[in-house]
């Protein structure tokens, strides 16, 4: 009986280690971001709704994996199978690229889907979000793997760079009960900072549990939160600024001879933009017809040579 009493004290006591914080924290980020895409993504998905567009899942599986993986890998090093935990870091650094190249690609897919319902402006003004997001996750996540002997800090970067991520998440929400009905289009950059800052309230915790165990914050918190509310702050003054427009455009345009149908984008006007912007492609609705396909020729919509015609 004692024995069995000092087994289940032992494992009270492992479980509750400090250490469990960050798996706890880890936990959060994947109910975040499955309760914040569920509206708009797995619910119709689950119901048969959701088109089958190949991008837009490839995007929700790669950033939806790299929550349950940094859940598994923060509780890998809380149970103290280190070794285990090192192994598989390269799973992870994988992961963090393809989801730098999937973000990138779904930005530049927003802003041409902008210029095909003629507000190509708005929508290179609005590509800052989702660009600076994961520029910063991808900065934060190599910073984490430079210091991966310091677990410290390794931790801390990588709890940073998760919490990054999830404003688009909580966005959601907002468009789901808050957002108003109205015309297509990219939305004003500023509508993107209440949720970010609702989603940074983990990060608030983190800073919190620092205060309480350690006496103060750890630099980490301290110098990337300041580092991540000002690159959301600073988005709305530098989206409306000749040179982002002048760096955004050029992206665009590099991407202006992909041959796509001529009524992308703009088959469902009843889907908010902000659905729009964050899941391509998304809406309720599939085309039965195409219309004959286009090229992009800077802010003209040309007609493709040898284009079939319409059925």
């Amino acid at each position: 009986m004692t024995t069995l009493t000092d087994d289940q004290r032992t494992r009270v006591s492992a479980t509750s280690h400090p250490q469990y914080f960050y798996f706890y924290m880890a936990l959060s980020c994947v109910a975040v971001a499955f309760l914040g895409f569920a509206p708009t993504y797995f619910v119709p998905m689950a119901a048969g709704k959701f088109p089958p567009v190949p991008v837009v899942h490839f995007h929700g599986l790669l950033f939806f994996a790299w929550t349950l993986y940094f859940a598994f890998q923060s509780w890998l090093a809380a149970s103290g199978q280190v070794m285990r935990h090192r192994t598989i870091g390269m799973i992870g650094v994988s992961l963090a690229t393809a989801m730098t190249i999937s973000g990138f690609l779904v930005a530049v897919n927003a802003m041409q889907r902008s210029a095909a319902i003629g507000m190509t402006g708005e929508g290179i003004a609005f590509a800052i979000v989702p660009l600076s997001g994961v520029l910063f996750f991808a900065v934060v996540f190599t910073l984490a793997i430079a210091y991966v002997r310091r677990r410290e800090i390794h931790k801390r970067l990588m709890l940073l760079a998760s919490i990054s991520l999830l404003d688009a998440a909580v966005a959601r929400w907002f468009l789901t009960f808050l957002a108003p009905p109205g015309p297509p289009g990219p939305p004003p950059v500023p509508v993107t900072i209440p949720p970010a800052f609702v989603a940074y309230l983990l990060l608030v915790a983190a800073i919190v549990h620092d205060w309480r165990a350690n006496g103060r914050p750890h630099p980490v918190y301290v110098y990337g939160g300041i580092a991540l509310i000002a690159v959301k702050l600073l988005n709305w003054p530098i989206s409306t600024t000749a040179a982002w427009h002048s760096l955004a455009g050029g992206i665009w345009r590099w991407r202006s001879s992909i041959v796509v149908p001529a009524n992308a984008g703009t088959h469902n006007h009843r889907t908010s933009w902000l659905r729009a912007v964050y899941l391509p492609v998304f809406s309720n609705e599939t085309p039965r017809r195409m219309g004959p396909c286009v090229r992009r020729d800077d802010e003209r919509v040309v007609a493709a040579p040898n284009s079939p015609p319409s059925r």
